[in-house]
């Protein structure tokens, strides 16, 4: 996980305008899909994102998507950092990457932000709100992301896509996600033709704030993006008011959301569909089991990685191994207990 950092520095002299070297690239501690680095160099700071070495699964670790989606966002009113190269010649520093505005803010780790008034974090859940619903507005064609995914039936292929990759990586049984798999590709909604670009892993550890206020200062990490139906986005979301608040998750459960100013998930939904000109969402329940199952099978690819040498953060990966199941069990439980 280290950079060549000459390589790197002649690159960015001949493809970033006003670039001027040297360059010194120091790896993110967080992180588990595309390594992150702290680019310094003589013009101030940047931020590197590459693809992990080793062999990857198939579509995964897109930093040219990222790359993209960002790009064609800026200017929209849904805060992206500023794209300032792509590179996906592998032989400059070994795998491809893109070079990115520093956005100096705060990063939340934990979404009961402790250290803030209920009025703060009232407003840091709004302004997450308000920037889904903007990307949900975005027309794709108009800032030029019209081939970015296919529209229609996107339920249907991400199941079918998530259910493939998870297979791929998976390295013991869970009956739970099983039962889950095959509920899923029973119950899938008639396609009703809404179609948007989504982000694909919409969560507040995702997200640059503000020093000193809740203002949403640029969405990060969009390798999963693509044209989609924003309820994958919302239910994905919301799926986090359902996690533990313990061990590694980092959910809402158990915590008394009225007492610190944050909205129910109830709350949430109704505020997402007033600002987007929904009545609200059928078939919730669907979308939160499929969500849980996709977040089981992107930790079962870490725990993958892990076991085969290639995650960026090794020893966090290996921990993921536990939640996986857990996982299965919160897709059961929707199942059995919401699905009417």
């Amino acid at each position: 996980m280290t950079i060549d950092e000459a390589a790197l520095g002649a690159y960015l002299e001949a493809h970033w305008p006003g670039f001027k070297g040297p360059v010194k690239a120091e790896k993110f501690a967080g992180g588990q899909s595309n390594p992150t680095f702290m680019l310094t160099h003589a013009g101030g700071k940047a931020v590197l994102r590459k693809k992990p070495p080793g062999q990857l699964l198939k579509s995964a670790h897109a930093v040219d998507r990222e790359y993209r989606v960002m790009k064609a966002l800026d200017g929209t009113g849904v805060p992206v950092p500023a794209m300032h190269a792509l590179c996906e010649d592998e032989s400059v520093i070994g795998t491809a990457f893109y070079v990115m505005e520093f956005v100096d803010g705060r990063i939340i780790w934990d979404p009961a932000v402790p250290e803030v008034s209920n009025e703060h974090r009232a407003g840091i859940y709004d302004a997450m709100n308000a920037a889904l619903a903007a990307l949900h507005m975005v027309d794709p064609a108009k800032v030029g992301l019209a081939d970015f995914g296919r529209p229609g039936n996107y339920f249907a292929r991400q199941l079918s896509r998530w259910a493939e990759q998870y297979r791929a990586s998976e390295t013991e049984d869970h009956p739970d996600i099983n039962r889950t798999i095959v509920w899923l590709e029973q119950n899938l909604p008639a396609d009703d033709g809404r179609s948007s670009l989504v982000h694909g892993d919409y969560r507040i550890d995702n997200m640059i704030f503000a020093h000193d206020e809740p203002r949403l200062l640029a969405i990060l990490d969009w390798e999963l993006s693509t044209i989609g139906h924003p309820f994958a986005d919302i239910a994905y979301q919301c799926m986090h008011w359902r996690l533990p608040h313990e061990g590694s998750f980092r959910g809402l459960a158990g915590i008394d959301r009225k007492a610190v100013g944050i909205p129910t998930e109830a709350e949430y939904v109704a505020r997402y569909c007033q600002r987007t000109g929904l009545d609200g969402i059928p078939n919730w329940g669907f979308y939160l089991a499929f969500s849980l199952f996709r977040m089981a099978a992107i930790l079962q690819g870490v725990l993958k990685r892990a076991l085969t040498g290639n995650a960026s953060n090794p020893e966090r990966a290996l921990k993921v191994k536990d939640n996986i199941p857990i996982l299965g069990r919160m897709a059961v439980d929707v199942i059995d207990r919401e699905v009417k």
